[in-house]
């Protein structure tokens, strides 16, 4: 490959086209403001770089980011690009990634508003990130040890595995289908509802009036806290350790738990014959 190293870019299009080279320890920034620094690239690695420009790396095609800063002040920096890695770096741009494919990312620290957007096959492992709509309409997202803080994430995705993570958020898989989250904790108001085919494995749900209008719920040896109203109107089959505040409605299928606060029956909108079980 070929080498380009400590320079400075600050014009238009500064290396549009770029093919089969590596940039290290280079800075996008200066009084020209250029936008665009590497549209268009093919096969890049980008090692110890940093970024204040706009719109960097749009419909970029087999490129590695290592060890690099994306700046706040560089807007939509990743759009449209395909077969990328991003590993050890910080993304600090507002809508960092849009409509990309096939993009691995690892161990960063992730601070950008509508961050991954209507993108496909995903996969975030390490990291963390405060995002708000994070992942909106994305699909075929694989994603483990993610510490992730922001409301109304994972609305509209499908085709969804999360492990070992810490969700806390607010409206989150509202609309999505396809959803498997283990060993998790999930924090926030207002859980999933609209859902379709989510399950929880051994995870830790808190907060109010989660899991309602699901169809085919399913949580499995999972806990609940602060959990009052759920399941209304849901379609369900949950095992529950420990007790819940209380439930209401649920339309149909089956919840077991140690304790519920409160079963509430009444006022329904439409016919409710789910089960609610208290074992022993």
């Amino acid at each position: 490959m070929n080498t380009i190293q400590a320079k400075t870019f600050d014009e238009e299009r500064a290396l549009y086209n770029l093919k089969d080279t590596e940039v290290i320890n280079c800075t996008f920034a200066g009084p020209t403001d250029g936008e665009s620094a590497l549209k268009e690239a093919r096969n890049i690695v980008i090692s110890h770089c940093d970024f204040s420009l706009r719109y960097p790396l749009w419909h970029v095609i087999d490129f590695k980011i290592k060890n690099s800063t994306i700046n706040d002040t560089s807007r939509a920096p990743i759009w449209y690009s395909i077969n990328g890695l991003i590993e050890n770096s910080s993304l600090n741009g507002i809508k960092s990634i849009r409509e990309c494919d096939n993009i691995s990312i690892c161990n960063c620290n992730i601070s950008s508003e509508e961050f991954g957007w209507k993108c496909g096959n995903i996969s975030i492992c390490d990291s963390q990130i405060d995002s708000v709509y994070f992942l909106f309409e994305s699909k075929n997202v694989q994603i483990k040890k993610l510490k992730m803080q922001g409301k109304y994430s994972f609305q509209y995705m499908d085709n969804v595995v999360i492990e070992d993570s810490y969700l806390d958020t607010k409206d989150a898989f509202w609309h999505s289908k396809n959803v498997t989250v283990k060993n998790s904790v999930v924090k926030g108001e207002y859980l999933a509802w609209f859902s379709e085919n989510v399950t929880f494995i051994d995870c830790k749900i808190i907060g109010t009036q989660p899991l309602c209008y699901c169809k085919n719920l399913k949580l499995i040896n999972c806990t609940m806290e602060g959990t009052d109203l759920a399941f209304e109107y849901s379609e369900v089959d949950a095992d529950i350790v420990g007790n819940i505040l209380s439930v209401k409605n649920p339309k149909a299928g089956k919840i077991v738990a140690d304790s519920v606060g409160e079963v509430i029956f009444e006022d329904a909108v439409m016919p409710v014959e789910g089960q609610v079980i208290v074992r022993g």
